[in-house]
């Protein structure tokens, strides 16, 4: 029993990581607010199995890649309080991280939103 205990605490500990996230995070706010639009505009156009499986995986990298990157942040901060060149190295390659996944994202958005668009436009 006191393992299951342990385990259910494990999903206590990751909700108060996200909403550390979403509470001091412009970027998460943003990347969480694009994928809510993101998913009703796929259930407007009525995607399919496969595009939604492409679409929520972007989705998935973004959110992840930018945990990490908080993570990443609040570490960094944490050993290095003054202003160091490698701490803000850390901290550049981590947000390139999020941006390239942001990227990624967007083409596979752009992949398999504007046909549909354009269908839908009657372009």
């Amino acid at each position: 029993m006191h393992k299951l205990k342990k385990f259910l605490k494990g999903f206590k500990y990751a909700s108060q990581g996200v909403r550390y996230a979403f509470s001091t995070q412009i970027n998460f706010k943003v990347h969480s607010a694009l994928s809510v639009l993101v998913v009703l505009l796929g259930f407007f156009l009525n995607l399919s199995q496969s595009e939604w499986l492409w679409i929520l995986c972007a989705i998935c990298l973004v959110i992840v890649a930018e945990l990490f990157n908080t993570a990443l942040e609040v570490l960094v901060d944490l050993v290095s309080p003054d202003y160091h060149s490698k701490a803000g190295r850390i901290k550049d390659l981590a947000s390139a991280a999020v941006l390239l996944t942001a990227v990624f994202a967007f083409i596979t958005g752009l992949i398999i939103f504007t046909p549909k668009l354009f269908f839908f436009l009657g372009i």
